[in-house]
């Protein structure tokens, strides 16, 4: 079970960092990352990290959001710089079994059916 942590408020061009913990895999073939979903609007994602290396990051967050994972921890972050009142949503965990799909083999494409394990998800606010 996936548990998120780490949501709040925040002033716009501030910062919130949000964990992940819960999984654990033996093998390196997993994609692990954020989703988001505002009021009214469809579920989107955010970023990801692969366990065999290698992150991606949706277009409208590259440059202000960092994904890591501490592998002995079993842990992932969201380091969420630059908030914009945009980025208010509930965030959410997920991973699945294989590679991250991307978009021009870089953007986090996100496809939300692919993953089959998601966290309860945790409130962002920027205001």
């Amino acid at each position: 079970q996936l548990v998120e942590s780490g949501g709040g408020l925040a002033q716009p061009g501030g910062s919130l960092r949000l964990s992940c913990s819960g999984y654990r895999y033996s093998y390196t073939s997993y994609c692990i990352g954020y989703f988001r979903q505002a009021p009214s609007k469809e579920r989107e994602g955010v970023a990801a990290v692969y366990g065999g290396g290698g992150t991606y990051y949706a277009d409208s967050v590259k440059g202000r959001f960092t994904i890591s994972q501490d592998n002995a921890k079993n842990t992932l972050y969201l380091q969420m710089n630059s908030l914009k009142p945009d980025d208010t949503a509930m965030y959410y965990c997920a991973a699945k079994i294989g590679v991250c799909r991307t978009v021009r083999g870089t953007a986090f494409a996100g496809v939300r059916d692919e993953f089959d394990f998601w966290g309860q998800g945790t409130q962002v606010t920027v205001s």
